[in-house]
């Protein structure tokens, strides 16, 4: 028995049954027929596989999603640096201005710190003073002042008066008064007491004027003979006429704390 592989189909063949024993069979009857099937060759397989397979194994629908991803991608890379370029132009647009800007805004610095530089004359022509205490051997009711020591000082015109303790302003206006004393007593009672004022003598006046007092009393402790310590402040927006001479009184001036910072007296103008 033989049998062509290449042919495509099944083939069948007739097979002599008698031949080998010396038989001859009748044309008359029908042939046994043994099929013989064949099949495609391994290369032809193959072949077929990787056709119906697509390029490089991948199926073409595959394939065409990878390539849309990847053009997905570069649309996001493209939007990305175009973003990118559009702020970089920006920012050399802000990089042109600023100069400009900062060389505006140092000039209106330097015009408005001009008059400190040059010496300040928005504070020196502003009326002000403040004086701090003084120890003298024969204290006065009206007390005495430093002009010159340590944060004292007067500007703006006004002006102290040595021979009697007070500040003289030399225009009218709103002024803010203040002053503050500290006694010591040293045989302190239920008795003892002072008064604190500041008062003012004005041309065409002939008695001083109270501005502020205060009346201090009942400080000591309960137990008499004791040193005692205590102070009294005064402060207020005063309405002062040019030429006014202000004035500082306490009734115990014996009792003043020798400490300079701690007896004070000034004024400005609001």
């Amino acid at each position: 028995m033989s049998c062509d592989q290449s042919y495509p189909f099944p083939q069948v063949f007739l097979v002599d049954e008698g031949s080998g024993r010396g038989v001859r069979q009748h044309p008359s009857q029908s042939p046994n027929l043994i099929p013989c099937w064949s099949f495609p060759p391994p290369q032809e397989r193959a072949r077929g596989r990787g056709k119906s397979r697509g390029c490089m194994g991948v199926s073409h629908s595959a394939a065409l999603v990878v390539l849309m991803l990847f053009l997905l991608v570069f649309v996001a890379l493209g939007l990305g640096f175009y973003q990118i370029y559009n702020m970089q132009k920006e920012l050399k647009g802000i990089n042109k201005a600023k100069p400009a800007s900062e060389f505006n805004a140092a000039q209106k610095q330097i015009g408005h710190y001009e008059p400190e530089v040059n010496g300040g004359d928005k504070d020196e022509d502003r009326p002000a003073a403040h004086v701090i205490g003084r120890i003298e051997k024969r204290p006065s009711e009206t007390l005495r002042w430093e002009p010159r020591v340590g944060r004292a000082f007067t500007s703006g015109g006004v002006a102290y008066q040595s021979e009697d303790g007070a500040l003289q302003v030399n225009e009218t206006g709103l002024f803010h008064v203040y002053s503050r004393v500290e006694l010591i007593f040293k045989n302190c009672d239920h008795k003892s007491s002072f008064d604190h004022s500041v008062f003012v003598r004005r041309v065409g006046l002939a008695s001083p004027m109270t501005l502020m007092e205060a009346h201090r009393a009942g400080f000591c402790s309960q137990q008499p003979g004791r040193s005692w310590t205590t102070e009294s402040y005064l402060g207020s927006a005063l309405h002062l006429q040019k030429y006014d001479r202000v004035f500082v009184n306490v009734s115990q001036p014996n009792s003043l704390s020798h400490a300079h910072y701690a007896n004070f007296f000034g004024l400005y103008k609001i």
